[in-house]
């Protein structure tokens, strides 16, 4: 990025950090100086040890373990980015959704993020300033019922938590904001696209192209790259951005119809 976000030095916490978008936020946080740790269930070999924590954070325990980390290495936190996220739903609308898939979609895309703000929100509040970011989604706005009702039933919910979080602790210093991805270019989302074209005889354009009118059309005419959202997810976390707090910016390639 062209201007200093004065991120140099700042200790970060980004979840789920070693692919899609949150490989991508790590990424550019480290090219600003930022310290920053990271998470997932598997550590890549590239990954230092003293800055990354094996975890499984649909799980409480997970959660806690990552928390003792953050504690132990840091002695506080200047900046949270959940991007932690994701479906194993079934198709097949609602009525393929029992207790098991829905506890699991819950536990992963929402009380991971409550479970890690409980315990380090409050390390932020005793310093007088800090930084959360929850990376939401439009299927809070544009959900697909045949296979993403659970997955954006509980990003919705992370996004009116996210906003009542920000309007208790802005008062203690801290400020909290929602990205709202649409369709991005992740592995897995490139994944998703060739398994699509090879169902349908195309190619992966084409394939691109499916998901894209599953989803009404994006106006740009591609998906987003994961490192535009790192961009707009670093500035927001800047002080560059310090009077922003309690608002969701989608980056969606204008999926989303908004006035």
């Amino acid at each position: 990025m062209g201007m200093d976000l004065e991120l140099e030095g700042r200790r970060v916490l980004v979840t789920a950090g070693t692919k899609g978008i949150g490989a991508a936020i790590v990424k550019l946080f480290r090219e600003l100086g930022a310290d920053v740790m990271t998470t997932a269930r598997s550590r890549p070999d590239q990954e230092p040890e003293d800055r990354f924590v094996t975890a499984d954070l649909s799980t409480a325990e997970g959660c806690e373990a990552l928390v003792h980390a953050v504690r132990d290495r840091f002695q506080g936190l200047d900046i949270l980015i959940h991007a932690l996220g994701g479906s194993t739903a079934p198709s097949g609308g609602f009525s393929a959704l029992d207790e098991e898939v829905w506890r699991s979609e819950l536990d992963l895309n929402l009380l991971s993020a409550v479970r890690l703000d409980r315990a380090l929100v409050p390390l932020m509040a005793d310093q007088g300033a800090g930084v959360v970011i929850h990376i939401t989604s439009i299927q809070n706005r544009l959900p697909l019922p045949e296979s993403t009702t659970a997955y954006a039933a509980a990003k919705a919910a992370l996004s009116t938590y996210s906003k009542s979080l920000s309007k208790e602790v802005a008062p203690k210093g801290i400020r909290v904001i929602r990205v709202s991805p649409g369709w991005t270019e992740t592995e897995s989302a490139v994944a998703l696209a060739d398994r699509i074209a090879e169902q349908a005889g195309t190619d992966y354009e084409g394939g691109k192209q499916i998901i894209m009118d599953s989803l009404g059309g994006i106006p740009i005419g591609r998906p987003s790259k994961p490192v535009e959202v790192a961009n707009l997810v670093a500035f927001l976390a800047s002080p560059k951005a310090a009077s922003i707090t309690g608002a969701e910016y989608l980056i969606d390639g204008g999926t989303v119809p908004v006035s």
